[in-house]
């Protein structure tokens, strides 16, 4: 009899311990001042089973008490939550996490001095170089005070730049100008960051993407950052800028 109650005690502790043993699954939630909460790697340490966020931020992963939840992605500092009893019973379970925000100190600049046209007698050193939209505007403008110095004692001015503005040929040129920066940019904006960049990642609609574009690089403080070639900041920043055309958005559609 005795030896019965035994192998009945053992069988019920090694279901119970069984049963403890096997993972269930967890429902959490990241949160963060960020934009984009998608796409963040949700890693069990343990077993290394791997899940991602979703939009909203939220997970599921199979886990139990006393694992050790990895959370990472490129724009959050990495985090190590360990699990309780607790979190599996919680409807609210959050992880809070923090941004990198040392982007913008990762730019380099580096100077080549050995490789440009001042080094090899090209042009001057301190020569300004100019588009050709800049260039036909410089030529407007100019009030080039020898036009005629070899026939006058202290030279002449040109009519050509008063002419220019009184016929609003200047302020055609300053805009074909300000087009011609808007255009650089633009390019460079799309060889940056692909279509795809802009639907999937940034959530921009498709037929509002160029919009966007136009948007963006009618910001200073953007196409300074996008002239900088860092694309980590210009991402950054894009971000930013996607969240407020987004609302703009919005609004117009109410």
């Amino acid at each position: 009899m005795i030896n019965k109650v035994i192998c009945i005690l053992a069988v019920i502790l090694s279901q119970t311990g069984w049963s403890q043993s096997q993972d269930t699954v967890i429902n959490g939630r990241i949160t963060s001042n960020a934009f984009d909460l998608e796409g963040v790697y949700v890693v069990n340490a343990q077993t290394e089973v791997m899940t991602t966020t979703n939009a909203s931020g939220a997970f599921s992963i199979a886990a139990k008490p006393g694992d050790v939840l990895v959370f990472s992605s490129i724009q959050f500092k990495e985090s190590r939550v360990l699990l309780t009893p607790e979190n599996f019973s919680d409807i609210n379970f959050t992880v809070k996490l923090n941004m990198i925000m040392h982007q913008l100190q990762e730019v380099v600049v580096r100077n080549y001095s050995g490789i440009n046209a001042v080094s090899l007698g090209i042009i001057p050193s301190g020569q300004k170089t100019y588009t050709e939209a800049e260039r036909k505007l410089r030529t407007a403008t100019d009030l080039n005070a020898s036009a005629n110095a070899g026939t006058m004692a202290g030279g002449s001015i040109s009519a050509d730049p008063l002419l220019n503005i009184f016929s609003g040929r200047t302020a055609m040129l300053k805009k074909e100008v300000a087009v011609e920066k808007k255009e650089f940019f633009m390019k460079l904006l799309e060889r940056m960051f692909t279509l795809e960049h802009f639907i999937d990642r940034l959530k921009i609609p498709s037929e509002y993407v160029k919009g966007f574009e136009y948007y963006a690089v009618e910001n200073d403080k953007f196409t300074a950052i996008l002239n900088s070639k860092n694309k980590t900041s210009t991402e950054f920043l894009l971000g930013e800028l996607a969240v407020k055309y987004k609302e703009i958005i919005a609004r117009e559609n109410k």
